[in-house]
């Protein structure tokens, strides 16, 4: 009856289909301007130091990572990760991905508050993310089975965990748009690409953006969901 009632498909089947759509565009996107190189013949690994260099960052270090699209940055190391898509490839696409992800090594460098806001909620999302459902389960078993409104209060716990774990999607946008206008901005001002390969950089993040909005959207409806069955029930 959790699993399967209506709300499911009003709540939660609309941000499914949007994050398809958004993981097709990402890839699409990638893919075609993967296949332009760039005229500077610029790798990705040389993209994420010019970037770091024009902004006066140093002691970031930059490795390959298996997988494709797996490139992130890594504040704990002040590791700069990108995949073999990326790293070695002098192709429009890569010179994006790892300016954004430079963005990102930027931002931990200067101290960029919402960056150090979402670090700051992380724990208590990684709390959420492993026990919320745990407790939300089985805050529904009991409520849906039993008189005791012991199973509402396991169940309210569950679902103020999994909040957690939703403000950090939503801390995350700031983070993402951010660490792309930086490296658009970076692009940009120092005439690294021609016109057209900054308009090939600007599609490739924008679309990669779109993906954290709809992660962010699917959290706050599941999110609404949960509270929707738990006052329902109550």
């Amino acid at each position: 009856m959790f699993y399967f009632d209506v709300t499911y498909l009003i709540f939660i089947i609309p941000c499914v289909v949007i994050s398809l759509i958004c993981q097709v565009r990402v890839k699409t996107a990638f893919s075609k301007y993967s296949a332009i190189p760039n005229s500077r013949g610029m790798t990705g690994a040389q993209a994420a130091e010019y970037v770091l260099r024009q902004n006066g960052v140093t002691g970031v270090s930059i490795e390959r990572v298996a997988g494709k699209l797996t490139d992130h940055y890594d504040p704990r190391t002040n590791v700069i990760r990108l995949s073999e898509s990326v790293y070695a490839s002098a192709s429009v696409a890569a010179v994006g991905v790892a300016a954004h992800e430079a963005g990102h090594a930027v931002q931990t460098a200067q101290n960029y508050l919402p960056n150090k806001i979402r670090s700051a909620i992380l724990p208590a999302a990684r709390i959420g993310s492993g026990f919320s459902w745990i407790l939300i389960i089985i805050g529904f078993m009991f409520a849906y089975r039993v008189t005791s409104p012991v199973g509402l209060y396991v169940l309210y716990a569950g679902i103020i965990l999994f909040s957690a774990t939703v403000l950090f999607t939503v801390a995350t946008l700031p983070v993402e748009f951010d660490a792309s206008r930086r490296a658009l901005k970076c692009i940009r001002e120092t005439n690294l690409l021609s016109q057209d390969e900054y308009k090939g950089v600007k599609s490739v993040l924008s679309a990669a953006a779109m993906t954290y909005v709809a992660s962010a959207l699917t959290s706050i409806m599941q999110l609404l969901r949960l509270i929707f069955l738990a006052n329902r029930r109550r």
